[in-house]
């Protein structure tokens, strides 16, 4: 045997080890990217109004415009969740930076305790980051119990700055959407609707 031979076989060993470690932090960095994808995916959307995703506001707009929009409101439950969801407000006319509120009801027509999460989104697309909530059932999970029914407010505004923007100052009606879900480990800290919330039993 040649001594080069001799060389490549004492040094393929560790060539494969490296060869392995290399191949095992690519697996591991795609899963932490797949893992990372949902809430990076959901924070860009938030940012940036893409696919309709509404905005959260800590403070209303600074000025109120002449100019209106129609909002519609749209209520919707997964297969999975017993429950009645259903938009109270009819279509509402409001000036572009005025704070308007609109209502919506949620009962549960099962049997057994259950807890809900909502998605949503605004139609057209590009209304989503004009689309600004002050207060909304959707940033907390909701749990009722058989039978309850609990009516909750969205508190909103569309953002001025809708008029200087090219696709959104030819929007004039705005849907927006919610699609409630179940929830298999509600968060920590979520009780069922009790005592001085708006509450009906029965219906």
């Amino acid at each position: 045997m040649t001594d080069a031979n001799h060389h490549q076989i004492k040094t393929m060993p560790h060539r494969d080890r490296k060869v392995a470690a290399i191949c095992v932090s690519v697996v591991v960095g795609m899963v932490g990217l797949a893992y990372a994808s949902v809430p990076l995916y959901r924070l860009f959307c938030q940012v940036t109004g893409y696919a309709g995703t509404t905005q959260r506001a800590s403070a209303p707009a600074a000025e109120i415009l002449d100019r209106t929009v129609v909002v519609r409101f749209d209520a919707n439950t997964s297969p999975g969740l017993s429950w009645k969801f259903e938009a109270l407000t009819a279509p509402q006319t409001v000036r572009i930076g005025e704070t308007t509120t609109a209502m919506f009801r949620a009962t549960n027509l099962g049997t057994g305790s259950t807890v809900g999460t909502s998605s949503f989104n605004v139609v057209p697309d590009q209304a989503g980051a004009f689309f600004n909530k002050l207060e909304c059932f959707c940033f907390t999970e909701q749990a009722l119990a058989p039978g309850q029914s609990i009516d909750m407010p969205v508190q909103y505004f569309i953002d001025p700055a809708i008029v200087k923007d090219s696709d959104g100052a030819r929007i004039d009606h705005i849907t927006l959407s919610y699609t409630f879900y179940p929830v298999a480990m509600p968060k920590k800290g979520v009780a069922l609707k009790t005592g001085d919330q708006v509450q009906r039993q029965g219906g």
